[in-house]
């Protein structure tokens, strides 16, 4: 049997990038996987299809993470349908980079809005059916410049290091109750964001890194499919570095 046969799982950001490749490998381990975006619908229905077509299941819920009356509204929906949540992966993010000085009120607003306060949103939001059936995995992804620190992105950096102090004092929260809660931290991916630096940055950045790559999108998901699993049961509280050794 697959080793998420018949557990719900929400991927928040989960139409394209790691989201997405964190949602098609909870399907492949039998997950019913639940796809959450926020304006491009298209992204999802691609991913929902590619789970679909490699023979798993899944849909799209649209609702922003940042928003707490959609996020409650959200999972009372897919809890009433499917009956529970075991898994919540919280991926949805964004970055507006610059110097602090230059950096807008709203910007910064924006930034913890939807990379901190998005995760309490929803984990606050399926821990509650974790609860009741003793078991859950919850997995919150942080960033290597949580601990690094990187110029120019002072509000991204705060924002993933509060994810990592949230982390730790839940999983203390939950531990009794069968629930885990881990982070994942991983430095440059290709992805979008990735394909839009210019070839000295990447150049600049691949040296700084011992393995000498930048990461995949399996990667991070082969990473968040372990956490997800049932044999991550006494594995809690901890930051999963998926950098290739850029930071040790």
């Amino acid at each position: 049997m697959s080793a998420l046969a018949e557990q719900v799982a929400v991927v928040t950001g989960g139409s394209r990038g790691i989201g997405r490749a964190i949602a098609r490998r909870l399907a492949q381990a039998g997950a019913t996987v639940v796809v959450n975006y926020v304006t491009n619908e298209a992204a999802a229905a691609e991913t929902v299809e590619a789970i679909s077509e490699a023979g798993g299941t899944a849909r799209a819920a649209r609702f922003d993470v940042g928003d707490a009356a959609a996020v409650r509204a959200a999972f009372d929906e897919i809890i009433d349908r499917e009956g529970r949540v075991d898994i919540l992966v919280n991926n949805a993010g964004l970055a507006i980079d610059g110097l602090l000085l230059r950096l807008k009120d709203d910007d910064w607003n924006r930034v913890l809005q939807t990379n901190l306060t998005g995760v309490f949103y929803c984990t606050r939001a399926a821990v509650r059916s974790m609860l009741r059936a003793r078991y859950g995995r919850i997995v919150n992804l942080t960033s290597v410049v949580a601990s690094m620190g990187n110029p120019g992105q002072t509000a991204y950096a705060a924002a993933k290091a509060g994810v990592v102090g949230l982390t730790r004092s839940l999983a203390r929260e939950v531990a009794s109750r069968g629930i885990t809660v881990n982070a994942l931290a991983p430095g440059l991916v290709e992805t979008d964001m990735a394909a839009g630096l210019a070839a000295t940055q990447r150049d600049a950045y691949t040296a700084l890194v011992p393995v000498g790559r930048v990461a995949s999108t399996d990667d991070v998901s082969e990473a968040a499919a372990y956490l997800c699993s049932p044999a991550a049961g006494y594995v809690t509280g901890q930051v999963l570095h998926v950098n290739g050794g850029l930071y040790m």
